[in-house]
């Protein structure tokens, strides 16, 4: 009897030493994966808290600056908030257009929405990128509501922060109604030197900003970014279960050319083709997530550009293009490796002709101007991202003030 006591009591011991050993083993695979935790089920963004935002509308004459991704579900925030009767006054397209089919950078006429026959005023055709205030004048408040994907030289940050200035301009309310950041989770980049500030470029933040645009709008106010030091007044419905380590999968493609989570992803790293003489793969079915040129010889991986919806004539025309396929790295992979300089620097010394591999523009998407020369002199990614750390550090301590949401993981 005592026997058989003593070996029941050493299997229950090695169960329950088996038990703890894989549930701390669990437990910390979990923790180092916590960055990739998918959450997207139990995120509520800022448009679904109808309570919390619709008595701010009633009786107001109203705009909306918003495109595609503006939706409540399945239903598109412009067709809710028409048909509970809210007076919208303008829808106010950004880039890529209302509907969030134009090319980058294409010029875009004002219409009517065939839907609800509301006026729609394009902020993409003209400089100005905001309404006049004769336009303004005619609103109490201006409602904002876009997908971002959390970086630098995408633009719609920069058509939120020219509302704002025409809302601060005219003293009228913005309402922001926020939605999470699906690179929020880091910070990498150098902060922009305001001499490449550009359509690309406009405001002094690192290339991964790590904020929500609500995040983003008060640091604006709060560092006076605004012309002449303006104060727009602001009111910013957070969503709900987010905070800054959650990963969050985007419903709908926020632009033509981020068709998928792993463009969006990648696009930190290889948006910066756009600045030499190597394609992205504009005019491919995976764009920002290919790269090549007729001139990198020595490639298995080839593709050939050509005009689609989005890329309408797109780098390399139907031509071949010589390069690397991204695809079948890992989204954890790319997500831990941040900004991933080595595409650039394989390019740049595989190249025929590096003297034309570079373009101006390379400054603009950058940020500064050493960059550039480093990998010119041969240095490596991890030397030339050392040297903006700095930056990383001083912005962490910046935006710290203005941050809505918590730096852990999501519960």
């Amino acid at each position: 009897m005592k026997f058989k006591l003593i070996m029941k009591l050493i299997d229950s011991f090695i169960f329950l030493f088996l038990f703890l050993f894989c549930f701390i083993a669990c437990s910390k695979a979990q923790s180092a994966d916590e960055i990739l935790k998918l959450n997207t089920t139990e995120v509520k963004v800022g448009a679904e808290l109808v309570d919390e935002y619709l008595p701010l509308l009633q009786g107001k004459r109203v705009g909306i600056l918003t495109n595609h991704t503006g939706l409540i579900g399945e239903e598109h925030l412009v067709d809710f908030l028409y048909k509970a009767g809210i007076n919208i006054i303008y829808i106010f397209a950004p880039e890529h257009g209302f509907r969030g089919d134009a090319d980058a950078g294409e010029r875009i006429n004002d219409s009517v929405d065939s839907k609800t026959g509301i006026a729609i005023y394009s902020l993409y055709k003209n400089k100005a990128g905001r309404p006049d205030n004769k336009i303004m004048q005619e609103l109490d408040i201006v409602i904002f509501d876009i997908q971002d994907v959390g970086l630098r030289y995408y633009t719609y940050y920069i058509s939120m922060y020219k509302m704002m200035d025409a809302c601060a301009e005219n003293n009228k309310t913005m309402l922001i109604l926020d939605r999470p950041n699906p690179n929020g989770f880091y910070v990498d980049g150098p902060i922009l030197d305001m001499k490449y500030k550009s359509g690309v470029g406009y405001l002094p933040i690192p290339i991964v900003h790590g904020m929500t645009l609500g995040e983003l709008a008060n640091m604006i106010n709060g560092e006076k970014w605004l012309p002449e030091q303006r104060n727009c007044e602001l009111k910013v419905i957070k969503s709900k279960n987010y905070t800054r380590q959650t990963r969050y999968s985007l419903p709908v493609p926020p632009s033509p050319n981020l068709p998928n989570m792993k463009s969006v992803y990648l696009y930190a790293s290889t948006c910066f083709f756009e600045g030499t003489s190597v394609s992205l793969g504009r005019g491919t079915e995976a764009p920002f997530q290919i790269y090549g040129s007729p001139d990198m010889k020595g490639f298995d991986f080839s593709f050939i550009p050509r005009s689609m919806s989005g890329a309408k004539n797109p780098p390399f025309k139907d031509q071949i293009c010589y390069g690397r396929d991204l695809r079948d790295i890992s989204d954890k992979d790319i997500c831990l490796a941040g900004i991933n300089l080595d595409y650039i620097i394989e390019s740049y010394n595989a190249i025929e002709g590096k003297e034309s591999f570079f373009k101006p523009f390379f400054e603009n998407l950058i940020g500064v101007d050493y960059v550039r020369k480093m990998i010119i002199e041969g240095k490596s990614s991890g030397e030339i991202k050392e040297f903006w750390q700095k930056d990383i550090d001083s912005f962490l301590i910046q935006r710290k003030p203005y941050l809505l949401y918590e730096e852990g993981i999501h519960q």
